[in-house]
């Protein structure tokens, strides 16, 4: 059982780093659960302080990833309507066969948000929000996608520790 926990959850790291450029998987959360895991097996010993510090960075880290690109967006001049382009676009994204699907769907779906339902905008302003939005969806997938890389640093640290005691 140890070992499936164990598969399970680099599985889930690793899933947690793919999830933080993709927004239809929650990358910082599946990490955190990828940690947990390994927290289960009966070869390592529960570490609470851990576990609660990287629960809390993820939980923080979760509600920045809606924030920080409403937030661009809006310091760029733009609307709730380019904030929800971009996570629309980022959807979108995933599944357009292009390179950088993801990239141009978060933009172009800030572009059009504003452009089409913001009546009070022009191309530039929403040339303008779009790029807010761009630029904060990358700045928060970069932070997520730094913490899931710590998780699985953490994760493969605690593995080293307990080799000997898994095979």
């Amino acid at each position: 059982m140890d070992l499936i926990l164990l598969a399970v959850g680099f599985v889930l790291c690793l899933i947690g780093i793919a999830g933080t450029f993709l927004p239809a998987l929650p990358g910082i959360s599946l990490s955190w659960l990828g940690i947990l895991l390994i927290y289960l097996t009966s070869v390592v010993e529960i570490n609470y302080t851990i576990l609660i510090i990287t629960f809390v960075l993820a939980a923080g880290i979760l509600v920045l990833d809606y924030v920080i690109p409403a937030a661009a967006s809006k310091r760029f001049g733009g609307s709730k309507a380019a904030a929800i382009g971009t996570t629309l676009g980022l959807i979108v994204g995933i599944f357009v066969p292009i390179p950088f699907g993801i990239l141009i769907g978060a933009f172009l779906g800030a572009f059009l948000g504003e452009l089409l339902f913001n009546k009070q905008s022009n191309m530039k302003n929403a040339f303008r929000a779009a790029t807010g939005s761009f630029l904060g969806f990358l700045a928060s997938s970069f932070v997520s996608f730094l913490a899931a890389c710590v998780y699985l640093g953490i994760f493969i640290s605690i593995f080293i520790q307990h080799f000997q005691s898994f095979f």
